[in-house]
This record gives C-alpha cells, structure tokens and sequence, in this order.
C-alpha cells in the first residue's frame, strides 16, 4: 500500500552495478543513477556521488543494490589502529589469480627449504596491480605486529598469498 501512495514520489538514488568488495573504493563506473519510490529508506542520494568516491566499502557489495551510509566508510576508518598497510612483489605462483581488493587471504612464508609458516591468518586485499613483466604488486592490510617480518620476506621474495574460500 506504502509504495502505491509513493509510486508517483521517484528519488534519485545510487545503485551499484558491479561487485565491490570489502575495503574497495566505489569507483564512478560501479555507481549508477536509480529512480525509486521515496518510501522513507535511506539510500545514498545519486547528487552525493562525488563524496561516496572518496569513500570504500565496509562490507561486500554486490550488483544491483542500492546503496546505504552504513555500506560505506572512510579509507583511514580501514586503516584502524593496530594495523599496517604491506607492499607484496609476487610474481606468478606466489598469488592466486584475479585476486582483488576487498578479498581476505592468507599470508605465507615459504622458505626456499620447503618450510612455510603463517604470517597473517586474514590479511585485507587493500589494492592488486598486475604489472606486464608478470609481477602483481599486492598492498595488504595486516597487524602492526606483523608488518615487519611480512616486508622483509616479501623482499626476498620468500611470501605466498593463499585466498580464503568464502571470504570475498
């Protein structure tokens, strides 16, 4: 009943068109303008598109919904207390395939003798840039704690990121 009184009563709102995952930033091409009946939500207006840009997201966002303050959050909110941003030069076979920002993945060192031992149980894909040498350049968000050990292994090219089922 609500939406027929309503029907007439159009919103422009934002309606995301790809999958964003967690900690990902909302790109222009993954917004998209939606016309719906103003029935009281609080969806994100589309005139504040520009601010939700500078924004990511909190949790996994998939195609076609319609976007809320409590799906966003700020870069430096990601960024807690306690945790560290890690550069990862891989090349293949040290990190999985269309690996992206957002996915939570395993951080390994493995040692040349055959050795591996765990560094980070749930890292945070923060960015993945596949440079054309082969190279992937993987930034991950992991413990303070961790931080260290996890940059110098990754320096001698002794890390493997291992991705979580069922954690994009």
């Amino acid at each position: 009943m609500l939406l027929v009184q309503h029907a007439d009563q159009r919103i422009s709102v934002i309606r995301i068109s790809q999958q964003v995952g967690a900690g990902e930033s909302f790109r222009p091409a993954v917004m998209q303008e939606a016309l719906i009946a103003d029935t009281g939500a609080k969806y994100v207006p589309w005139s504040e598109r520009k601010q939700i840009a500078r924004t990511v997201a909190a949790v996994t966002i998939l195609p076609h919904t319609l976007l809320t303050r409590e799906m966003t959050t700020t870069a430096s909110e990601k960024l807690a207390e306690g945790k560290a941003r890690v550069g990862l030069a891989l090349k293949p076979g040290q990190v999985p395939s269309e690996l992206k920002p957002g996915y939570r993945v395993q951080v390994i060192h493995a040692h040349h003798t055959g050795q591996a031992r765990l560094l980070a149980a749930s890292a945070l894909v923060d960015s993945v840039v596949e440079l054309r040498n082969g190279t992937t350049m993987v930034t991950v968000v992991v413990d303070t704690a961790a931080a260290p050990e996890i940059g110098a292994r990754a320096a001698a090219g002794d890390i493997v990121i291992v991705e979580l089922s069922g954690e994009r």
